[in-house]
């Protein structure tokens, strides 16, 4: 055959469309370029008090208030609670008045809620938008490596449609963060794009983690970030390094986290708040934890600034 027969002519326009094309594919993604002219934005901060949990509310608002965030995320849930769902209804409001006297707010409710039909779901919920607590961070799905990946994730469709339901009902937003693991759903963030493509963040949405993407992703986290940026209510910030193949937190500014992320969210329209998350002291005191927010915190804030 000759070597017409396999393509059909291309005319010098296609051609000079074809190289620019070409050129464009092997430079950074166009919110990267916006982003060097990007100017900062107001921005809420919230803690993830985790390693707070021997703080009472008075001394956890002094705290967190004296370390310059603008509200928090609490986690209540059963294993490793600072509240527990059982006795949230009464615990919610106590926290909440504390925090409100130093200016701050409950930004995040961080749960152990997978679906509509657990027995406690539904009273935790009421009773977190019964306090004007705009969002809910859910737990976490895992998939069976064993069995087709496609298979399970058209099995979580119904729940996510159980949980919009309900969220839209309540009044009060769920949301789902990407962590990086085989297992994990949503790791890989076409598959959480899927499940949540069909709802407003007002129902369902991401909270989009950086470090967990970048572990993932590698150079190409660009691409999840545009894959998932329209169903983003909140995003995560930490850092990482490498331990052998397995990745190991670190603090902000101290490890791989690409700076260019905080560049590329400047240049979006995201306006919702970033959590701080220090996890690199899961032994450390209160007064460890608290240090290592408020240096990250003091980190973030100069890199978005940049």
């Amino acid at each position: 055959m000759k070597p017409e027969d396999y393509a059909s002519p291309i005319s010098r326009r296609d051609f000079g469309m074809g190289l620019a094309i070409a050129a464009a594919a092997t430079t950074l993604p166009s919110r990267l370029v916006a982003a060097e002219a990007a100017q900062p934005k107001q921005r809420k901060f919230c803690a993830f008090i985790k390693f707070l949990q021997d703080l009472d509310y008075d001394q956890l608002a002094d705290a967190i208030a004296e370390a310059g965030f603008d509200g928090v995320e609490v986690p209540a849930r059963d294993n490793g609670g600072y509240i527990k769902p059982a006795v949230a209804a009464d615990e919610l409001p106590k926290l909440q008045e504390a925090l409100a006297k130093r200016n701050l707010e409950i930004t995040i409710l961080t749960t152990e809620i997978v679906s509509a039909d657990q027995p406690y779901a539904r009273p935790l919920l009421e009773a977190a938008a019964a306090l004007k607590i705009p969002r809910y961070r859910l737990g976490f799905y895992r998939y069976d490596l064993k069995r087709p990946i496609l298979e399970q994730v058209a099995e979580l469709q119904p729940t996510f449609q159980g949980l919009a339901d309900m969220n839209r009902e309540i009044g009060i937003a769920g949301i789902y963060q990407n962590h990086c693991g085989a297992d994990f759903v949503g790791a890989t963030i076409w598959d959480l794009q899927r499940l949540l493509k069909d709802y407003p963040v007002s129902e369902l949405g991401c909270v989009f983690d950086f470090r967990h993407a970048q572990v993932e992703a590698g150079e190409a986290w660009p691409v999840y970030y545009d894959v998932i940026e329209p169903h983003i209510s909140v995003v995560s910030v930490k850092d990482y390094v490498w331990d052998g193949a397995k990745s190991k937190h670190t603090p902000l500014g101290q490890g791989r986290l690409d700076p260019k992320c905080l560049k590329v969210l400047n240049a979006s329209n995201f306006s919702g708040p970033i959590s701080v998350h220090v996890e690199y002291l899961p032994k450390g005191s209160v007064d460890e934890n608290l240090q290592a927010l408020k240096s990250d915190l003091q980190t973030l804030k100069k890199m978005l600034a940049a």
